[in-house]
């Protein structure tokens, strides 16, 4: 008996310290910033904005051309503004704007990466484009690709937009991670917790989401529970493609239709 007592002493001690250790990096198990790039894709120019908490953020911006919206276009964890250009070059090719938003702590940019702080970031791009480009709330549309879904959401909160899109989205941070770590008690250990489902019933724009079947990271049940909070939500999801969905040009292809729709 003292032995088996011992053994579970051990074992208590290890998953103990394997909750400590998910604690203390779940920083670095949430944000995973790429390797900085100068590259600057064809069309687009690097443009920088300040945040209320004073950080200097570098990211890319192509201008609509007349009569047609701008993408304001918040990218996934892994990524930087420059594949932000590469998943909306299609949009860009029809005439659409692009603004490639970018995250403190990503492409060089200054700051440490949290849920707090990518909102501030993704109010500071809101300003730019309205104060700094004159475009009117009508002519900007939001967008969000996978963790980029609960930035884009949030601002939806704040201002009003023509249309919010979420590509490959999660209903909250804290099921996405709970599903993967059954094992541990993560919703109480988290911090950044990125809540869209409790968010969508204060958005007033139409409301596009758009999944991947296959999604191997976040669970397609999570967008379809997500849709669900607001009824008139559309959604449309595809069989044979999982979280790199945002690759996709077809995606392209259907948000310029849902926005012809909405015009």
């Amino acid at each position: 008996m003292r032995v088996i007592g011992y053994v579970i002493l051990i074992l208590l001690f290890i998953y103990g310290g394997l909750i400590a250790l998910v604690y203390l990096n779940q920083h670095r198990f949430i944000y995973a910033p790429p390797v900085a790039s100068n590259d600057v894709p064809s069309g687009f120019r690097n443009v920088s904005y300040e945040t209320r908490d004073r950080l200097e953020l570098t990211a890319g911006y192509l201008p609509a051309q007349d009569g047609l919206p701008t993408i304001l276009f918040f990218h996934g964890n892994g990524a930087n503004w420059q594949s932000s250009a590469l998943v909306t070059a299609r949009l860009a090719r029809a005439g659409y704007g692009i603004m490639a938003a970018e995250y403190r702590g990503y492409s060089g940019n200054p700051g440490t990466p949290s849920e707090a702080g990518l909102y501030e970031d993704a109010r500071a791009a809101w300003r730019f484009l309205r104060e700094k480009q004159r475009l009117a709330e009508s002519e900007i549309v939001l967008v969000g690709n996978s963790i980029g879904s609960g930035v884009a959401t949030q601002l939806a909160t704040e201002v009003r937009a023509r249309a919010l899109v979420l590509i490959s989205p999660f209903d909250s941070m804290e099921e996405t991670a709970a599903r993967k770590l059954r094992w541990l008690p993560v919703r109480l250990l988290l911090r950044d917790r990125y809540r869209n489902d409790q968010k969508l019933p204060e958005i007033g724009e139409p409301i596009l989401i758009l999944h991947g079947e296959a999604d191997s990271l976040i669970a397609l049940e999570q967008a379809q529970a997500l849709a669900k909070v607001r009824d008139d939500t559309v959604i449309e999801t595809y069989p044979e493609w999982g979280h790199d969905l945002v690759v996709h040009e077809p995606v392209q292809d259907r948000i310029m239709l849902f926005l012809q729709q909405q015009h």
